[in-house]
């Protein structure tokens, strides 16, 4: 027998939280998120999203045993964005068993029924930086540490319970070059000269952040807000957004260009990967995990390329070539020897083209899918009218 719990206790939010460890266990390609993040999740003071989203969690328990969870999001801000009535599912997580799913699914369902909704996609988080797609390629890659890992078995899941690919994302493993090719160069000094831009200065990550985060944001907006399931940053996610990362930025990994009035043109970052320490420690932060992390974030050898972000106007100037030069140069020094890419949408060509300037291999790939949920029969309509 199958039965489905809406999570309400602290006790329950723990079982949410700690049911992919159990799962996932002895599968080294999975990387544990941090938990104490994902209990933030549940809490409208520590996760601002709740000032525009609403969001429910369900668990599975099969003949008492607990075999699955998922949770289920109304993004407000996306939904208006789009003028769609969309949930998004998200932390699906499931043994191999349909009926398990099928039951999870209809509780997402119901929910998004009952709200006024009528559409279903996901995987997909609070914002484009919470985590995002369905592992359907690539199932003995580590994952990184910004994305989850999910068994081969989900899509068999997922077509079971009605659901139909919206769109992909692929990603690159990129092999870092012992020296940055001429060609780049070139094109960079060019671009540079033409256009009177510039490497902004960077004498400290706090100076660094106060003089440019707002910018920044501003930026990511304007270059990424017309992609799939991207929303706004509000002053509040993007405070949060800042205050999560810090611990992980270094100047070294990141570039912004400037033009001549200091307006920001283009901005890239990447983060040392932590999925093997993460790992060790099952995601958790003591004083036991706290000192391995930070030595791995100091001394990296493989990085995780967070993103890359150029206002419109500037695309097809070359000026991606001088976000390239730059992090190129600091990966060299810092004897990084590869880079994951993360999530590239695959109809985003202008970040897809590059890749070619590396010697790099595509590795993983992951969807979003979504389900049209059916329309209440004309008796129900006619009872309301």
């Amino acid at each position: 027998m199958i039965n489905i719990i809406e999570v309400k206790t602290a006790k329950q939010r723990k079982l949410f939280v700690d049911f992919p460890t159990k799962l996932y266990k002895g599968v080294k390609q999975y990387v544990h998120p941090l938990r104490s993040s994902e209990l933030e999740l549940f809490n409208p003071k520590k996760n601002v999203s709740f000032e525009d989203c609403e969001a429910v969690y369900f668990l599975a328990y099969k003949d008492g045993e607990l075999v699955g969870r998922i949770a289920g999001i109304i993004q407000r801000l996306y939904n208006k964005k789009v003028n769609e009535k969309r949930v998004r599912f998200t932390r699906f997580d499931a043994i191999n068993d349909k009926e398990v799913a099928k039951a999870l699914f209809d509780s997402v369902e119901s929910w998004a029924k009952q709200k006024g909704m009528n559409i279903v996609h996901g995987p997909m988080g609070f914002n484009d930086l919470d985590r995002e797609g369905m592992l359907i390629e690539g199932f003995d890659e580590i994952a990184t540490f910004e994305e989850a890992y999910n068994f081969d078995y989900y899509k068999d899941l997922m077509e079971y319970c009605g659901y139909e690919k919206e769109i992909d994302w692929i990603e690159f493993n990129l092999t870092i070059p012992k020296e940055i090719d001429p060609k780049i160069n070139a094109v960079a000094d060019a671009v540079m000269k033409k256009y009177n831009l510039k490497n902004a200065e960077k004498h400290s990550k706090s100076a660094f952040i106060r003089r440019y985060q707002k910018d920044i944001f501003h930026l990511l907006d304007e270059a990424y807000g017309p992609l799939y399931g991207v929303v706004p940053y509000t002053d509040k996610v993007r405070k949060q957004v800042i205050d999560q990362f810090r611990l992980f930025i270094s100047l070294d990994f990141m570039s912004l260009i400037v033009d001549e009035n200091d307006e920001v043109v283009a901005f890239g970052f990447a983060i040392p990967s932590l999925s093997e320490v993460i790992n060790k420690y099952e995601g958790r932060l003591n004083l036991k995990s706290i000192f391995p992390l930070l030595n791995a974030i100091r001394h990296p050898t493989m990085l995780d390329l967070a993103l890359i972000a150029v206002k419109p106007k500037w695309q097809a100037r070359g000026v991606p070539a001088l976000i390239m030069r730059e992090m190129l140069a600091s990966f060299i020094r810092r004897g990084i020897k590869t880079c994951e890419t993360n999530l590239n949408l695959e109809n985003n060509v202008n970040i897809i083209q590059l890749w070619k300037h590396f010697e790099h291999r595509e590795h993983k790939r992951r969807r979003s899918w979504i389900k049209h949920l059916e329309n209440k029969s004309s008796e129900e309509n006619k009872s309301e009218d």
